[in-house]
C-alpha cells in the first residue's frame, strides 16, 4: 500500500471519528462537551473539533492525488479507494447535518441521488471499454461541498457576525454544480448509455 492511499485510508478512518463526535451520546458515558461564545454565537465545542478534523481530511484529498500523479503512484486499488473516501466523507456528514436542522435535507437528498447515477454512468462507461475522468464542474462541486461544510461546522464564522450567509451560499452552489456535473456526465456518455440502433 503506498502513501497516497494510505492517506486515502486516512481520510475514511478521519470520517468515522467526525462522525463519532456527532452522533454518539457522550452524555451517557458522564462526557459533557462545553458551548463557547463566540462574538455572541453560542456554538458547540464537539462541531467546532469535527470541523479541524474534516479539513485536515479534506486536504488529505487534494495530497493523495497530488503525490499519487506526482509519484507515478496512480494504482486501480487507489482510484477505488478515493471515490469511496471522498463519498464517505461528504455525504454522511450531510445527511447528520441535515438531521440536526444545521442545512436543508434537500441538499444530501439531491447530492446522494446525484451520486447514485454518476457512479452508474461510469460504471456503465467503464464496461464498454471507456474510463470517465473526472469533469471540472464535479471538482467544482465537490471544493465548494467541502468548503460549505467547513464553514457549517464554525457556524458561518466571522461572516455570521456580518450577516452574510456564505455557508448556504457555498452549499446550495454545490448542490447546483451536483445537477450540471450529473448532466454533463450523461452527456458526455450519452452514445455509451443510450447507443443508437444500428441503420437497417
Amino acid at each position: 500500500m503506498n502513501t497516497p492511499t494510505k492517506l486515502t485510508v486516512l481520510r475514511i478512518i478521519l470520517t468515522i471519528f467526525i462522525l463519532i463526535l456527532l452522533l454518539f451520546p457522550f452524555y451517557e458515558i458522564g462526557i459533557q462537551f462545553p458551548k463557547a461564545l463566540l462574538g455572541g454565537i453560542y456554538v458547540k465545542v464537539e462541531y467546532l473539533i469535527a470541523g479541524v478534523i474534516f479539513i485536515f481530511a479534506s486536504f488529505t484529498d487534494f495530497l493523495d492525488g497530488y503525490l499519487a500523479r506526482k509519484n507515478k503512484q496512480v494504482t486501480d486499488l487507489g482510484k477505488m479507494l478515493d471515490a469511496i473516501a471522498d463519498k464517505l466523507l461528504v455525504n454522511p456528514v450531510l445527511i447528520v447535518l441535515a438531521i440536526q436542522g444545521f442545512i436543508p435535507a434537500w441538499i444530501p437528498v439531491i447530492v446522494i441521488f446525484r451520486d447514485i447515477v454518476v457512479d452508474a454512468i461510469k460504471m456503465e462507461s467503464v464496461r464498454k471499454g471507456k474510463v470517465q475522468a473526472a469533469i471540472f464542474s464535479g471538482k467544482l462541486k465537490t471544493a465548494t461541498m467541502m468548503l460549505g461544510l467547513v464553514f457549517t461546522f464554525f457556524y458561518n464564522l466571522p461572516f455570521e457576525w456580518l450577516g452574510i450567509r456564505v455557508a448556504d451560499f457555498l452549499l446550495y452552489f454545490a448542490t447546483i454544480m451536483s445537477v450540471v456535473s450529473m448532466v454533463e456526465y450523461f452527456q458526455i456518455n450519452k452514445e455509451i448509455i443510450l447507443p443508437q440502433k444500428e441503420q437497417a
